[in-house]
């Protein structure tokens, strides 16, 4: 059975970086690169907040670029989904596609979160053209346009209030006649003047043409009537869903499966056993913190094999 010193579970900005730097300190990772090749930035068109980028860079050959920095310094970069685990008793064991074992001293989970999305129509067909999950991402293409923002939680009002700083007009459409926001987010919102909220909404259909989105479609959850609101950019914000099932059994998470690490430390209830990356960060899921994260866990890897 192939023993590993260093497995990285996931392909995205969290799992290059730790195998960047694990493979500089002659760990020799191996990083499976699970469901989703790349993670969420292969969704995202240009990104213009990554450092070193001055006229920005599109999202795929931004993480394809770290794939081939990863492999240039010496990762082994494998196509594969870890299916189920042994994190018992080191070395842990590791099925990858129901089929192959391998052991590992130490594990980096940098799995991710999965978008929510809401699975109506024109939803998936604009995916990165006027669709989003993420304003601090995309917003600044929207400028002086109008936006709606799907949800009516904490994370809708702060994405609302953050378009509403660069949009002319943001929509907020929400199911219910309230929401679920804390009164301080909610409070923030209502300073707005530009955010107007749409309640007792059901969203129906994206809608658009080959140019990307001009509308949504909205129905009336108190009259049944339908009327289509006139936006370039539609901002998902109902969540995401953290990839870290197969590790459950393990490591501890929190209710919504977010992996849960020491204080100031990608370390895991298990040693040896590292988070990197969206699916342990509940604020934040930049590229640019999971990067970082993912050195984090990288070097924490190094001193625990050390320790041994």
């Amino acid at each position: 059975m192939e023993r590993i010193k260093v497995l990285i579970a996931g392909s995205g900005p969290a799992g290059y970086t730790a195998a960047i730097y694990a493979a500089r300190a002659n760990l020799s990772p191996v990083i499976y690169s699970g469901m989703e090749l790349g993670g969420q930035l292969t969704t995202t068109t240009l990104v213009e907040n990554f450092p070193g980028f001055p006229e920005g860079i599109d999202g795929p050959a931004l993480v394809e670029n770290m794939r081939l920095q990863a492999i240039k310094v010496g990762a082994d970069v494998r196509i594969g989904t870890i299916t189920s685990c042994d994190l018992s008793a080191r070395p842990f064991k590791l099925t990858i596609d129901n089929k192959t074992t391998v052991e590992a001293d130490s594990l980096i989970i940098a799995t991710g979160a999965s978008a929510k999305y809401l699975g109506i129509e024109g939803e998936q067909e604009f995916r990165g053209s006027g669709v989003s999950a993420c304003a601090t991402c995309d917003g600044f293409f929207y400028r002086n346009q109008d936006v709606a923002v799907i949800g009516g939680g904490d994370t809708a009002c702060e994405e609302a209030v953050y378009l509403s700083g660069m949009c002319r007009k943001v929509y907020m459409i929400i199911r219910r006649d309230q929401m679920r926001a804390s009164k301080a987010m909610q409070d923030k919102v209502a300073a707005r003047e530009n955010i107007e909220i749409l309640w007792n909404s059901l969203p129906k259909q994206v809608v658009g043409d080959s140019s990307g989105v001009n509308g949504i479609k909205i129905e009336d959850k108190l009259s049944g009537e339908s009327k289509i609101v006139d936006v370039t950019g539609v901002f998902l914000a109902v969540g995401h869903h953290p990839n870290s099932e197969v590790f459950a059994p393990w490591i501890k998470t929190d209710k919504e499966g977010y992996i849960l690490t020491q204080p100031d430390s990608p370390k895991t209830n298990i040693e040896g056993v590292f988070a990197a990356g969206d699916v342990m960060d509940v604020r934040y899921k930049q590229a640019i913190t999971a990067a970082a994260s993912g050195c984090r866990a990288a070097i924490e890897a190094d001193r625990f094999l050390q320790s041994l």
